[in-house]
């Protein structure tokens, strides 16, 4: 199980500290893949798209982190890394859900005709 870190700097502010674990939309879209289950680097890369491998990586590391992810390394050759959210991770999900239907009314009442 991956261990939290904590941090004393933590604003005061409920709402801010939430921003602070998923305040871009590379986390944003990484939970969101993960929320199905566990994936490899490489099927987070191509769902997420246009992110590189430099950033994905470095969100990933930001998000085990905060424990949000698990990062397990299995001793194959090729190395194989899967990713899966953890419990706190899990716990966003609520979040998620309501960003997807808001994001889907906006989508209904803003669509521009074709």
């Amino acid at each position: 199980m991956s261990e939290v870190v904590h941090d004393q700097s933590l604003p005061a502010c409920p709402v801010e500290v939430t921003l602070t674990l998923i305040s871009n939309k590379w986390k944003v879209l990484i939970l969101r893949d993960l929320l199905t289950g566990t994936k490899r680097f490489g099927e987070l890369k191509k769902s997420i798209g246009t992110v590189t491998q430099k950033v994905l990586t470095a969100q990933l590391r930001e998000m085990e982190a905060s424990g949000l992810l698990t990062r397990t390394v299995y001793a194959e050759v090729p190395p194989r890394v899967e990713y899966a959210l953890t419990e706190l991770g899990l716990s966003l999900k609520p979040i998620l859900d309501s960003m997807q239907a808001w994001g889907s009314d906006y989508q209904t009442k803003h669509e521009l005709p074709r």
